[in-house]
């Protein structure tokens, strides 16, 4: 019979990374915060879209147009710890990190790509 630190822990195992990352352009230094409960997944997807020219912010894709892939890094800047809460929401966590971020960091206007 497993016990309930032995679900605990199989749980907290079987997260995917989610946290709050960056996609930074190495020639301007201009920034873009994001985040989401899937890093990898979200990262490759921004990249995919990058690629084949499918990117919806507009600035980032011309950008990455322009510069070339070489030219962008792609940054997981935080991640959330899991809880021992099977089935919890981390949903508002996530907001919540994103926010702190995007205020410490003010990715807006010539600093970045995101919308205010």
């Amino acid at each position: 019979m497993i016990n309930k630190s032995e679900i605990k822990k199989n749980y907290k195992e079987s997260l995917t990374p989610m946290g709050v990352y960056q996609i930074k352009n190495l020639v301007n230094g201009k920034i873009f915060i994001g985040s989401t409960k899937n890093l990898p997944a979200r990262i490759n997807r921004h990249k995919f879209e990058l690629k084949f020219g499918s990117e919806g912010i507009t600035e980032l894709q011309n950008d990455y147009n322009k510069y070339g892939e070489g030219n962008f890094s792609f940054e997981i800047i935080d991640e959330l710890k899991p809880k021992d809460e099977p089935g919890y929401n981390y949903t508002e966590d996530i907001a919540v990190l994103e926010q702190l971020w995007v205020e410490k960091l003010q990715p807006f206007s010539e600093k970045g790509y995101n919308e205010k």
